[in-house]
């Protein structure tokens, strides 16, 4: 891939006025990609969410509904 900058010339770019604006009706030319800004990355794990935090969230889940209709049955 050949980097490209990012801002048109206005000189070569159709469409544009002297300055850099687009008159009435134009439409301005796209803007520069830059798909090399952010590092890259290396590991990224295609898995869901491990078994633990899955069974933590369950129990917390079990005993808050245990909790409320055993409150609900005090009433």
């Amino acid at each position: 891939m050949t980097e490209q900058n990012p801002d048109p010339d206005p000189r070569r770019t159709p469409g544009l006025e002297p300055g850099g604006g687009v008159p009435p009706g134009e439409t301005p030319p796209a803007e520069g990609s830059t798909p090399w800004a952010g590092p890259e990355e290396t590991y990224n794990p295609a898995k869901g969410w491990s078994k633990g935090p899955l069974i933590a969230i369950g129990i917390v889940v079990v005993l808050i509904a245990v909790f409320f209709i055993a409150y609900a049955l005090m009433l």
